[in-house]
């Protein structure tokens, strides 16, 4: 079994996305853990009704600090980090996993529109997805508008996501595409949790498993698995007006805390 952790704040037409395509496509059973930010458009009673482990924060907490809490309640050994503004493929989980155990990495994740195997094929399909988006956002982002974002950009979902994982099969690539992190437990006693000081906690998660393979060598950095695609509806959710972080004066940069070599890294790898 996985745990399965996602923070949420409102976006009710997207929880109900995000979970009905996580209940058809995850292959083994899942406990799904929300950490609810003070949602007041019904998403926190929509995941309670289906079953769901509620958190309720009553205010809007940082990514890092609501990662953590969902840790705390984790019953098992396969963590999930997922975003909400995501639609997840089919057997996501037992490829991933797959994956991760074939090349020895204790934290990885997927890729996606961010982030493919070369430039030229990330710019190919963020080019797509920019023009899908850009013509359909303008009509709002009711459950119908969100669904056919996703039904214009992959026509046939499984036979996109299945070609690709038979084509890229147990394949790497070093980096990271934060929207969707898996971790085994075991990891979390070599780096720690998720340092609740970094809103950018994806980025310096990444740089903590460079750090610690650098230091002990006995965790690879956080690959990208080739095999595992997951659709990222990409800043849609930055047009909703987020209450200011209740943990704000905790925060700090990643500037504050890594060095311009550690960042300069950071930015190759990524590009």
């Amino acid at each position: 079994m996985i745990s399965i952790i996602t923070a949420v704040y409102n976006q009710l037409a997207m929880n109900q996305i995000f979970f009905e395509n996580l209940s058809k496509f995850t292959k083994n059973k899942f406990e799904l853990i929300v950490i609810d930010n003070g949602s007041s458009d019904g998403s926190a009673e929509f995941f309670e009704s289906v079953g769901v482990t509620v958190i309720r924060n009553g205010a809007n907490y940082s990514y890092p600090y609501c990662q953590n809490q969902g840790i705390a309640l984790a019953k098992h050994d396969w963590l999930c980090f997922l975003n909400n503004d995501i639609i997840v493929s089919p057997n996501w989980d037992e490829h991933i996993i797959t994956n991760m155990l074939l090349n020895k990495l204790e934290v990885a994740s997927v890729c996606g529109v961010e982030h493919l195997e070369n430039r030229q094929e990330t710019r190919k399909l963020r080019r797509r997805w920019n023009r899908v988006k850009g013509v359909l956002s303008i009509f709002g982002q009711s459950k119908l508008i969100l669904n056919l974002m996703h039904k214009l950009m992959y026509p046939n979902w499984s036979e996109f996501t299945n070609n690709r994982y038979i084509r890229f099969k147990g394949q790497i690539k070093a980096g990271f595409v934060g929207n969707t992190v898996v971790m085994n437990r075991s990891a979390l006693s070599k780096i720690g949790l998720w340092d609740d000081r970094i809103q950018a906690a994806d980025f310096d998660l990444y740089l903590r498993t460079i750090e610690r393979y650098t230091s002990h060598g006995d965790l690879r950095p956080m690959h990208i698995c080739l095999d595992t695609f997951i659709h990222h509806y990409i800043r849609l959710t930055a047009k909703v007006n987020y209450p200011p972080f209740a943990d704000k004066a905790n925060l700090i940069t990643l500037q504050d805390k890594w060095s311009p070599e550690m960042l300069a890294n950071l930015k190759l790898m990524n590009e």
